[in-house]
């Protein structure tokens, strides 16, 4: 047995004047607001990876190593829509506009750390409805550091990268690899810090010796730029070794595989708080990368050149949720709280003690001259990019 068709009932008559001049529509927000809700997708889709051949490069395999190869596993990510309708009848319809359900375009984006501030934009925005605003529904996975970022751009699974370190996005570039950054995401390296068990005899990172380890998340990554930085201006010894992001690192920290270990707020604020922790080290110590962009956001080359339209959308949704995120609604912290899993009050020191809202503009990379230079002493780069070579690069759309 089929339910019969639902029936609207509409008043076909208009306000008369009469009525025009005294009419408030207080009365009617308060009776319809019950119907209004929100519409929120999910679910989990199963895809397995392609190698794209630019991996099995042998120079490419010199510098990143076989990291990429096992994330060739077949793996579950999950996709989130969201957006509003209202209850039009006593059996549960819903009405809503078109493109909340269907032909908005979408748009899949590998967010490398994807609990950090800096990274919030594509997950607050689709929370708060602003990217749907602009005709895109985006399908967010988180991935273990920039190394897994650049490879799902570069073989498919994404069409943008967040969170990119910008001599690693150099590096790639040079060897031939189909990216380019389309945004600033992150200018410093204040956000990162690296640490010990409470009980380690280490006090400062200089303490070290070369028979321990200090960790960075993924080859290519601002943590990986950072620990090398430290082995060349401040002569650390320990072994720079890959331990993925911070709950990974956080677990082999304290199971004693890794001496040093490496983070970024919110994680890891309890744990300090808690006292199991110290930090020997922050990214500041690091001088050289003070006032650098040292993440970018990137797309593939094929997926600028045929969906331009949607990534200046992408960006007029990227900036307006950016604006957003520094205002004074109070829903900005609690979505942000409520997605990673921390007080409103840890919300709110994450975001105002680690990421002054300069910090994440998305339009300017700031100190391309010394990222070029610090690209190859750090032998991330064979030379120096030429400005024409940046100019290719670096292509951010226009406000």
């Amino acid at each position: 047995m089929t339910n019969p068709p639902p029936v609207l009932k509409i008043q076909e008559e208009g306000i008369s004047k009469e009525m025009r001049a005294r009419t408030s529509f207080a009365p009617v927000i308060k009776k319809v607001s019950p119907s209004i809700v929100n519409i929120y997708s999910t679910m989990t889709i199963r895809e397995r990876p392609t190698m794209n051949p630019f991996f099995n490069d042998p120079m490419f395999r010199r510098f990143f190593g076989d990291q990429f190869g096992d994330q060739m596993q077949p793996r579950n990510r999950k996709a989130e829509s969201l957006g509003s309708g209202v209850i039009v009848t006593s059996d549960g319809y819903i009405l809503t506009a078109n493109h909340v359900v269907e032909g908005a375009d979408t748009v899949k984006v590998a967010i490398g750390q994807i609990d950090a501030w800096a990274n919030q934009a594509p997950t607050l925005g689709m929370k708060a409805g602003i990217f749907q605003k602009h005709g895109i529904v985006l399908e967010t996975f988180g991935t273990q550091g920039a190394g897994e970022t650049l490879q799902a751009v570069i073989s498919g699974p994404a069409d943008i990268g967040i969170g990119i370190g910008t001599a690693g996005a150099m590096r790639a570039f040079a060897r031939g690899a189909p990216v380019r950054a389309i945004a600033a995401a992150y200018v410093g390296v204040g956000d990162q810090y690296w640490y010990v068990p409470a009980n380690s005899p280490l006090q400062r990172l200089t303490d070290a010796t070369e028979k321990q380890t200090m960790a960075y998340s993924t080859n290519g990554a601002t943590s990986h730029v950072i620990a090398l930085g430290f082995v060349k201006q401040l002569g650390v010894k320990a072994k720079p070794t890959a331990t993925g992001g911070p709950p990974g690192t956080l677990t082999q920290v304290m199971s004693g595989q890794i001496d040093v270990g490496w983070s970024a707020p919110p994680f890891g604020l309890q744990q300090l708080d808690e006292g199991k922790i110290r930090i020997i080290a922050s990214g500041n110590d690091a001088t050289v990368f003070k006032g650098q962009t040292v993440r970018l956001l990137i797309t593939n080359v094929s997926t600028l050149a045929s969906r331009k339209s949607v990534i200046d959308r992408f960006m007029k949704a990227y900036r307006e949720t950016i604006d957003w995120m520094y205002s004074d609604d109070p829903a900005v912290l609690k979505t942000y709280a409520d997605f990673v899993g921390i007080s409103v009050a840890t919300a709110k020191r994450t975001r105002d003690g680690f990421f002054p809202k300069p910090s994440i503009d998305p339009d300017k990379v700031v100190g391309l001259d010394l990222i070029v230079q610090d690209a190859v002493a750090l032998k991330y780069t064979a030379a120096p990019l030429t400005k024409d070579q940046l100019a290719e690069l670096i292509q951010i759309p226009p406000r």
